[in-house]
């Protein structure tokens, strides 16, 4: 992909771009698609006044939106929000299913008349890089180069650098929105500190140094991911009540605990999530996010495990921590 400094805005990383990406779009009352569980968006919506269009995903299409999903609601939509690889599920887009949220998108802005504004996509891929085995990142504008005047990319340094704490990221757009994005940021003074935008500048360009990175980092985090998941198969085989889904990319693992109802002998049943959570957390030492913390249902069993400071020796540990405290409920 190719584009023009004037397409291109850095900022102190991912947050501030979203929020002025949402602030040059979206004005109050305005359609806003997105799905759930996803990082913020009903934030952001929230602050912008805009009207929430909600789509709640599910486990078999991997916590992904589908274009069926979207297409009812993109009539008079101003701005979709999409995230591959997702947080918090670390799951991606298929191919074809983006190209076909692509192919709703283009002759929706064909068809509005030049006083109506137009549908964009903001596209989050801030774990673009960190995908595991077989699994690819797609993105539309490279599937649909036509998607370039309509999509906004996010992006950084954060997660896939292991730099949380060097705040540079970029966002990619037309040059209309992009200068809307430039005049809210710089109000806000959300710019990346000079220096670290300089660092960030010259490590970029050393190619074969983030190659050799890239390959331990990834490798690293996938035996994680993968050891956890097949604890979790495990677990699921010998009949306690969870699940997980397979790992694709990022730092996260998507697992079910399908624990409301249960009890410990002699003290009260674990009647909601968030009391499973809290007995999680407390039996068996393990920190999970549940989804409804990422705007899913509150009835939602699902939860985001992260590995962004696990350690592999820790993991048997882990698992037997969590065996033994879903072993105590009946």
């Amino acid at each position: 992909m190719n584009y023009d400094v004037r397409e291109i805005l850095i900022a102190a990383g991912g947050r501030p771009l979203i929020y002025a990406l949402y602030r040059a779009i979206v004005d109050k009352d305005d359609k806003v698609i997105y799905s759930v569980p996803s990082w913020n968006n009903n934030h952001y919506v929230h602050f912008v006044e805009g009207n929430h269009v909600v789509l709640e995903t599910t486990a078999e299409n991997n916590f992904m939106p589908t274009a069926e999903d979207i297409n009812p609601h993109i009539h008079d939509a101003v701005l979709i929000a999409l995230c591959s690889p997702l947080n918090p599920t670390g799951t991606v887009f298929k191919r074809e299913e983006l190209e076909k949220i692509c192919d709703m998108i283009l002759p929706e802005n064909m068809r509005r008349s030049d006083d109506e504004k137009k549908l964009y996509l903001m596209y989050d891929q801030m774990y673009w890089t960190l995908t595991f085995g077989k699994t690819k990142h797609y993105n539309p504008v490279s599937l649909r180069p036509e998607m370039k005047q309509y999509t906004i990319f996010i992006d950084g340094i954060s997660k896939t650098f292991a730099s949380t704490g060097v705040r540079v990221g970029w966002a990619l757009g037309p040059e209309n929105v992009l200068a809307k994005m430039k005049a809210i940021n710089s109000h806000i003074g959300a710019w990346s500190p000079m220096a670290e935008q300089h660092a960030t500048a010259n490590f970029l360009l050393q190619k074969n140094i983030i190659d050799g990175y890239l390959s331990n980092f990834k490798m690293e985090l996938e035996e994680r991911l993968e050891r956890i998941y097949e604890g979790f198969q495990l677990l699921k085989k010998e009949g306690f009540s969870v699940d997980a889904c397979a790992p694709q990319a990022a730092i996260y693992l998507t697992i079910q605990l399908n624990l409301v109802g249960k009890k410990i002998e002699n003290n009260p049943v674990l009647s909601s999530q968030s009391e499973v959570t809290s007995y999680i957390l407390n039996e068996a030492k393990l920190a999970v996010v549940p989804f409804y913390a990422f705007g899913a249902s509150k009835d939602s069993n699902w939860y985001r495990l992260s590995v962004g400071t696990c350690k592999k020796e820790e993991i048997p540990d882990m698992l037997a921590k969590l065996k033994s405290a879903l072993s105590k409920l009946t």
